[in-house]
């Protein structure tokens, strides 16, 4: 089968079109010019430039696809442009629908996030079906990936075979820019991280988060959500690990949370003026106060989603970031 992917360049989807090739698909991938390409040079694929924005030439890749992943977004704890931010994750989504539709494709798996999703925040896993509010959505990148996946659900009941996933929190290798996520790891490797937030994450290894995705198309009803995660833990406890991995000790230093929000809104302020990407981002900050747990279980009964330990992952993570320049040679550890 021919597979259009977007996103091929970035962390989920370098992962997932490498899956796509190993199972013996076609692949064809949407570039935007000048996009950094470093995630997939060397791979059997073919490559689609074009735009999230520019649905006419997307109609064009699409024709002759069987399947349709769309990975891409914009995915920032901060920017100047909020609604350059919407434009990509909104817009570019229906822009990819429309051109899957027009091109009677198989099967569309989009990729939104569990933080789409409903989530107590007090340490209980939310699950596919909790209930949400675009109120309840910190930030723009949240509040534009659950615009998103409403036009998404738009599309089901004019005919489009979609499925949707829901990662929670992928490590491993290729994080590029790095994720937020990629971006505390390297810190602590480069020991730039001295104290942290009470608060808690899902993480799935990022090989299993594309594995998913293929499993979707495969088995994933239409019109379901699938969270794709595995091991809810504290930030204390991803430190912990990532100390036995790296032999960089972790932050001990737990910090309370009012002064850090206080100093995030001050950091916000500065940035609006500088254009510079705050030290705290304040949307970090705001998320920090919810726990976010959840529960993968209907991915594993549905889909068979793997569970590689998130141990693994981690190590991923670390070999990867320290062979690719991301730590500095004082940051090393053992």
């Amino acid at each position: 089968m021919k597979a259009f992917v977007t996103g091929a360049t970035g962390f989920i989807g370098a992962s997932l079109v490498r899956e796509l090739i190993r199972d013996g698909h076609e692949v064809r991938v949407l570039v935007r010019p000048g996009a950094n390409r470093k995630n997939i040079l060397g791979l059997p694929l073919e490559v689609w430039e074009g735009d999230l924005l520019a649905p006419g030439r997307l109609a064009a890749g699409i024709a002759g696809c069987d399947l349709v992943f769309h990975t891409a977004a914009d995915y920032r704890l901060w920017t100047r442009d909020p609604a350059a931010m919407y434009r990509v994750n909104v817009e570019g989504t229906r822009s990819i629908l429309e051109g899957a539709l027009l091109a009677g494709v198989q099967k569309v798996v989009y990729t939104s996030s569990v933080g789409t999703l409903g989530n107590p925040g007090d340490g209980t896993p939310g699950d596919e079906s909790a209930p949400v509010t675009f109120a309840e959505m910190v930030g723009d990148y949240k509040k534009s990936k659950f615009l998103a996946e409403r036009v998404a659900e738009e599309f089901i009941p004019r005919g489009l075979p979609l499925v949707i996933v829901n990662p929670s929190t992928p490590v491993g290798a290729l994080d590029i820019k790095p994720t937020p996520t990629g971006k505390i790891i390297v810190d602590i490797l480069n020991r730039a991280m001295p104290a942290y937030l009470d608060t808690g994450l899902n993480l799935i290894d990022v090989e299993d988060c594309a594995r998913g995705h293929l499993l979707a198309a495969e088995k994933g009803r239409i019109g379901e959500k699938y969270i794709l995660g595995n091991r809810n833990l504290t930030l204390r406890e991803i430190f912990g690990l990532l100390e036995k991995i790296s032999g960089i000790p972790a932050p001990k230093v737990r910090l309370p949370y009012t002064p850090i929000l206080l100093a995030a809104y001050v950091n916000e302020a500065l940035s609006r003026l500088t254009g510079r990407e705050p030290l705290i981002p304040l949307n970090g900050v705001l998320m920090a106060r919810k726990f976010m747990y959840f529960d993968s279980s209907k991915a594993i009964r549905e889909l068979g989603l793997p569970q590689t330990p998130v141990e693994e992952a981690l190590t991923k993570a670390v070999t990867w970031f320290r062979a690719n320049g991301y730590v500095k040679k004082t940051g090393t550890g053992r």
